[in-house]
């Protein structure tokens, strides 16, 4: 009977202070300093899931979010000598790196989409232009009004929008509810149709 219970107690799990702990965020991020890789692996399980979260709420898009994770985790790997205890905590630290981190990207998306709107805007005023130059007169006014009356009513809509009020194409996308794509090829076609239509009177 002894050796029976002998046997159970030996195959007792250990009590819960017995169990090895894991180490806490700001334990790892010390060793993490240290360029120990086991210890950033494992601060990077408890941390990604938190990051990915902060991020995906402020770019809404999942492939961009786990991209943006990646670097975060990336700058944490590379300034965990930089993380100062006395300020925050490591996950504090953490996600505040993730939001600055989403909030450039937005800013820098932001930056690139506006630069192509310039562009295209360019691009698609250099035929116009030479529309303007041929209205010089009360008749050129007019030749102009005729060939605004030869484009179809989507085109006549988006080259009016754009260069009468001066809205950029995507302005003139989101007033027409149209992707942006559609009011660049209406706009680019509206132009050549009449540049050929002034051409056409002259």
């Amino acid at each position: 009977m002894a050796a029976a219970h002998a046997t159970v107690t030996a195959l007792r799990p250990p009590p819960d202070d017995a169990l090895p702990t894991a180490p806490t965020s700001e334990q790892l991020i010390g060793r993490v300093a240290l360029g120990d890789e086991q210890a950033f692996a494992a601060l990077y399980d408890q941390l990604a899931g938190a990051v990915f979260g902060t991020v995906l709420q402020v770019l809404r898009s999942r492939s961009q979010a786990e991209e943006v994770t990646q670097e975060v985790l990336l700058e944490i790997w590379r300034k965990a000598a930089q993380f100062d205890p006395a300020r925050a905590k490591v996950t504090t630290w953490a996600l505040t790196i993730a939001h600055r981190r989403a909030i450039d990207r937005v800013r820098s998306e932001q930056s690139a989409r506006d630069r192509e709107d310039r562009v295209d805007l360019l691009d698609l005023r250099r035929p116009y232009d030479d529309v303007q130059e041929a209205a010089l007169s009360s008749e050129e006014h007019h030749l102009v009004r005729q060939a605004l009356g030869t484009l179809t009513e989507l085109q006549r809509e988006s080259v009016l929008l754009a260069y009468y009020q001066g809205l950029t194409c995507r302005e003139v996308a989101e007033k027409l509810g149209v992707a942006i794509g559609t009011v660049k090829t209406r706009m680019r076609d509206g132009m050549i149709r009449l540049r050929d239509a002034l051409g056409a009177t002259r």
